[in-house]
């Protein structure tokens, strides 16, 4: 008997390494390995992008912006610089979803409210209604924690070039009015690279829950 394996032991060995290599590719096919898509403009609805980069298929990133948030101080991309955070676009006044919205991203902001790896960005859609003090107000009324989450406001055409041009996730409103914007219930998950790696229903609990799971997998990439 010894002497049989110790002919055949070579086939042996190579049966051994084989059958855990088939192990391996069965466990990995029934449990496979988490992954977030990077979206580019290409990827997403046309009517959610600006034209003029509907074509691009790889390399998109978040463009620099520049800001005033609800305390009057500046935001750049510097402050979100390596930084996985979750961008939105809203106004005040709303009474349709940016309630329910709002709600949900002071979920979000529970969630990661001791992950320093991760901040919130909220963009008005009507800068000339916002003023930073209304968005004092509204922060104020709605729990924001000031060192995790920008509410900004500013020009609104550098808004609306944002909404279209990096983030991927606004509407247009009326084609007369060039920067009219109709904003959607997105949340939109940018990584530390300033790519886009997810867009979720703002107003679904169980959406929002999956955001929150998307941010851990990031935090822990």
């Amino acid at each position: 008997m010894l002497g049989f394996l110790k002919k055949y032991k070579f086939f042996f060995g190579v049966m051994a390494i084989f059958s855990v290599i088939v192990i391996s590719l069965f466990y990995s096919a029934l449990n496979p390995k988490k992954t977030l898509k990077i979206y580019n403009p290409s990827d997403v609805n046309p009517e959610l992008v600006d034209s003029t980069i509907q074509y691009i298929s790889k390399y998109h990133t978040i463009a620099d912006f520049s800001f005033v948030n609800q305390n009057g101080k500046t935001i750049t991309q510097k402050d979100y610089e390596g930084k996985i955070y979750v961008a939105d676009f809203f106004f005040t006044t709303c009474g349709s979803i940016c309630p329910k919205m709002t709600t949900n991203l002071v979920e979000v902001q529970k969630a990661i409210i001791n992950n320093p790896k991760v901040l919130l960005l909220s963009h008005t859609v009507f800068p000339e209604i916002d003023s930073v003090a209304v968005l004092k107000a509204y922060a104020i009324k709605n729990g924001i924690n000031d060192s995790k989450w920008n509410l900004v406001t500013g020009d609104k055409k550098a808004i609306y070039t944002m909404a279209r041009k990096s983030y991927l996730a606004v509407k247009l409103g009326k084609p007369s009015e060039l920067y009219d914007m109709v904003h959607t219930e997105n949340f939109v998950l940018v990584d530390a690279k300033k790519r886009v790696r997810g867009f979720y229903d703002g107003t679904n609990k169980e959406d929002v829950k999956r955001l929150i799971e998307d941010i851990n997998f990031l935090s822990n990439e």
